[in-house]
């Protein structure tokens, strides 16, 4: 008996059979996965922080213009407390990059406003008697308005590569509630 030799495979049969092995085929789409999974992930982290101390901008806004206008008249060691609590309210983030600045505005008789005292915190206070711009709603004469203004430098963790450092800002007016104006002093 004589053995015959095993027929030759064509391209086309040996194309065929490496279409059909299943073998591996989880393991190569895992793979291919894994890059995207991993970018959407740290993506939804990032972005989910970029929110939240975007929030905490606009909670600290809210905060330094609320309590300067809750007194009448407010000195050195009680503006120091409120710069304080703006830091506590950013907190778990750091403060090393937030800027805040507190400015009471007097707006005249002919609708004209002006800062009156202004404090800011890793800042600059705006000067004195300098003309500012207030939207139209609020520029009720012979009134006068607490100013809040916040901006923090955010840096994303991962995506700082791509984005760099983001600058998140927001403001709010509020009107003093105990009596018609917040008067600064100096002791």
């Amino acid at each position: 008996m004589t053995s015959r030799p095993a027929p030759r495979l064509t391209l086309y049969h040996r194309l065929r059979k490496v279409a059909r092995d299943q073998r591996g085929t989880a393991a190569m789409e895992f793979a291919l996965l894994l890059p995207l999974m991993v970018v959407l992930y740290l993506g939804t982290v990032e972005i989910s922080n970029g929110i939240a101390v975007d929030r905490k901008v606009t909670l600290t806004a809210r905060t330094v213009a609320d309590l300067v206008s809750q007194v009448s008249v407010i000195n050195n060691s009680a503006m120091n407390d409120i710069m304080a609590a703006s830091v506590a309210v950013m907190y778990p983030y750091s403060s090393n990059t937030l800027k805040v600045t507190v400015t009471s505005i007097k707006i005249d008789a002919n609708s004209k406003a002006t800062v009156e005292w202004s404090d800011s915190y890793n800042g600059t206070p705006r000067p004195k008697n300098s003309t500012v711009t207030v939207p139209a709603a609020l520029l009720v004469p012979n009134t006068w308005l607490i100013w809040s203004e916040v901006e923090y430098n955010y840096t994303p963790t991962v995506g700082y590569v791509i984005t760099g450092s983001l600058t998140l800002r927001d403001q709010l007016y509020m009107a003093p509630r105990i009596s018609s104006s917040v008067t600064r002093t100096v002791n």
